[in-house]
């Protein structure tokens, strides 16, 4: 740890991957891990990060400045591998997806749908590429009614590549539902909770889309597989409730519109405590320093990368 402290990276890694794996003292193994990791950041390309990450997150889950420190581990990194890839294959479709994918978090959603139709130019049977280009169509504000087709006809392409994609179902069965057309919602949501029996998001909306259908029935069984996945959610006990009452059973109907007052309870609880929190850190914020000191700003955040 010394000898990384003091800059010598070459002689100090062999030393600490050795020798952390058997460090008992909790306060020195973090500091032998981040030793090591700032060893191997320093590196190109630093291929023994990854070990030092790896001890960090599964000995120190909840420490603030192991958290820290490997936020900027993991940024550098992704960094560094797309720097190699637009290097190394300038020209793959990979690089436009790279490109694609920026734009999105920065809200450019013309710029990465013409980046996602170039891949879809170079190879128009690519899995996936039709559905983040529907995607992005209808992450524009406000989309027009004619982005909506474009982007229904993207997710329909895709299934035609990928009949297994439990998303564009999804999509489709969201754009059916906005549109009015129970039905073929109804169908498009069913195929998605087949396809992916963890879609808690099908899940409510097939059943929400059953009890508007007055088929409270059918509703029951899809809204009780996303009150096992989603316990604490307001909208699945509401509507279980309304189908467990559409069936006539009154007192399961009544035991979950009790827990959806109960559920939103909590959540606006935690709202308020969210709002607080920030109007106290602006308010902290606001505050001049004492003379002669100075408050250093908040780290720079990554965005987090699909």
């Amino acid at each position: 740890m010394n000898l990384a402290e003091s800059g010598h990276c070459a002689e100090a890694l062999p030393l600490l991957k050795r020798s952390i794996r058997a460090i008992a003292d909790r306060d020195l193994k973090k500091r032998a891990g981040l030793d090591g990791l700032q060893c191997a950041m320093r590196r190109n390309p630093p291929d023994d990060a990854m070990e030092f990450l790896e001890i960090l997150s599964r000995e120190f889950p909840r420490d603030p400045e192991v958290l820290y420190v490997a936020t900027h581990a993991f940024s550098d990194l992704s960094v560094r591998a797309s720097q190699s890839l637009v290097r190394e294959a300038p020209f793959s479709y990979q690089v436009h997806e790279l490109n694609a994918e920026a734009m999105e978090t920065q809200g450019n959603w013309d710029g990465a749908a013409t980046e996602y139709r170039k891949i879809i130019d170079m190879n128009p049977l690519l899995p996936g590429i039709h559905a983040r280009l529907g995607r992005v169509l209808l992450e524009k504000p406000q989309p027009s009614s004619e982005t909506v087709d474009e982007a229904k006809k993207d997710f329909e392409a895709e299934l035609e590549i990928n009949p297994d994609n439990a998303n564009a179902e999804y999509v489709l069965g969201e754009i059916a539902k906005q549109q009015s057309d129970l039905s073929t919602a109804i169908s498009h949501f069913s195929r998605a909770v087949k396809l992916d029996a963890d879609f808690a998001e099908a899940d409510l909306e097939l059943g929400t889309c059953l009890v508007s259908d007055k088929d409270f029935t059918d509703a029951i069984p899809p809204l009780e597989a996303y009150e096992k996945l989603a316990p604490d959610s307001p909208t699945g006990h509401f509507q279980l409730a309304l189908a467990y009452g559409g069936v006539g059973r009154k007192e399961d109907a009544n035991r979950e519109a009790a827990l959806q007052r109960d559920s939103a309870a909590r959540l606006e609880a935690v709202k308020r405590r969210v709002a607080l929190g920030l109007e106290q850190q602006q308010k902290d914020q606001a505050q001049p320093s004492p003379a002669g000191s100075t408050t250093p700003a908040p780290p720079a955040q990554t965005p987090p990368q699909n």
